[in-house]
């Protein structure tokens, strides 16, 4: 049923009251949810004096926002306070379980609540991102005359995700993920709370098991309730009071890493992975590749990751590289995992260790883009194959050298096409193999001189 915002009894998209919060029943990361401005803990920047959303929040003029941020980081939390500190109305609607439909009759019913009783509609969605275009363009006319106030949440970057006209008629507030200091102080509240939280229990949380639960919470405030709530059933079942690292290791058993295969997150890892060889940094690179593969990624995506790479910034400055790498892989597919990982974490030391060079990366760019922009230049006739008597009388191969019929293997040949004569896109540096490269080079363009003078 579509909610409406005029029912007599308690109409849709209001908080719930402060006893079903208070409930024990409740889950305690609800029971703890903040309600006041001053509660939220972290995003001083937005949030703390001087920050935009409280200036906004001053001055009466919250505009349409949309939360970017990571599960737990406080943007259902944060768009909920807004809504009271501004006196709107809130109206929670999920992009999940929501249609076109939908959409337009909240939009009708905010449209008359405004006209009715002055009062503005804050729409919060979740999962903004799930919605489609169309859908999206719906809150565009209610966005742009007032009538409601979106606060879209997304974990999603909303550069992809959102629409380019919706997004131009809301704010950005990036929400980073809650700093251990931040978590730890949430996990004391909850301990203390005896209304809202587990202070009548009496219990204990040691100070090596609240660094435990603050590390296995990665910034999650609702992971690190959670845990909190399932460590203190776990000691008051067993009678006591004192909350170890040893229980809490237990009930989580496994480190829940943040981590989206098909989202953001995804591409940071590797992309920390990628940024971490390239500075020929072993550690970091190991940790990035251990934390792509403990979070599920699939190795041999990371394997095909370390192939472009020996290529694109090791190149010929090792040449063995892409054979390591090669190597690596073959060995995860005959291995599996765990027992094949090791090898893909002997290739991310290799390639780390490697000497570095973009210059074949370069000269295949560079080549491309003459390839692209330019014409399609014929091919030399000297170089052209002649196996009839007509491509012969046509040229064809007039000219041509046989290499090994001649010093030192070079005849000086015009191989590139005559607009492109003398164009160089290979340059090597002089790091690792390539510096034998460069000598190399620089002997054979003057074999080639040379022989060219000869001619």
């Amino acid at each position: 049923m579509v909610p409406t915002l005029f029912d007599d009894q308690l109409p849709a998209g209001d908080e719930p009251s402060a006893g079903a919060r208070d409930d024990p029943t409740t889950p305690l990361a609800e029971r703890m949810r903040p309600r006041r401005l001053d509660e939220i803990v972290g995003h001083r920047e937005v949030l703390g004096e001087g920050g935009f959303l409280r200036r906004a929040i001053a001055e009466d003029r919250l505009p349409s926002l949309v939360l970017w941020g990571p599960p737990g980081s406080g943007k259902t939390t944060l768009a909920r306070v807004l809504a009271r500190a501004t006196a709107c109305r809130f109206v929670p609607f999920s992009a999940v379980t929501s249609g076109i439909k939908e959409v337009k009759q909240v939009m009708a019913d905010a449209e008359r609540l405004r006209r009715a009783q002055g009062r503005r509609t804050l729409l919060f969605v979740d999962e903004i991102h799930r919605f489609n275009r169309a859908q999206q363009d719906a809150f565009l006319p209610y966005v742009e005359r007032g009538d409601i106030v979106l606060v879209g949440a997304t974990t999603e970057n909303p550069s992809f995700e959102v629409n380019a006209a919706l997004l131009s008629r809301c704010r950005v507030v990036v929400l980073e993920p809650l700093g251990a200091g931040d978590l730890a102080l949430i996990l004391d509240r909850a301990l203390a709370d005896r209304q809202r939280g587990l202070g009548e229990l009496g219990l204990e949380l040691a100070g090596d098991a609240r660094d435990q639960i603050v590390q296995l919470a990665s910034g999650d405030a609702r992971r690190a309730l959670n845990l909190l709530e399932l460590a203190a059933g776990e000691a008051g079942a067993g009678g006591g009071t004192l909350i170890t690292a040893e229980l809490v290791t237990r009930i989580a058993q496994r480190k829940v890493l943040l981590y989206d295969k098909a989202g953001e997150e995804h591409f940071n890892l590797i992309s920390a992975l990628h940024k971490s060889l390239r500075e020929s940094d072993p550690d970091a690179a190991l940790y990035w590749l251990v934390r792509m593969l403990e979070a599920g990624e699939d190795p041999r995506y990371v394997a095909r990751r370390m192939v472009r790479f020996a290529s694109e910034d090791v190149g010929l400055a090792d040449p063995r590289a892409v054979e390591q790498v090669l190597a690596a892989w073959d060995a995860y597919a005959r291995l599996g995992s765990p027992e094949g990982e090791l090898a893909l974490a002997q290739a991310v030391i290799y390639l780390a260790l490697a000497p570095k060079s973009n210059a074949v990366y370069r000269a295949y760019k560079e080549a491309r883009r003459a390839v692209r922009e330019r014409p399609a230049e014929p091919v030399p006739k000297a170089i052209r194959n002649a196996p009839t008597r007509l491509m012969k009388e046509a040229g064809y191969g007039d000219g041509y050298v046989y290499a090994h019929d001649v010093e030192d293997a070079v005849a000086g040949l015009d191989c590139l096409p005559e607009a492109l004569a003398g164009t160089t896109f290979y340059q090597p540096t002089d790091r690792g193999h390539e510096a034998r490269i460069r000598r190399r080079l620089a002997e054979l363009r003057e074999l080639r001189r040379r022989a060219r003078r000869r001619r």
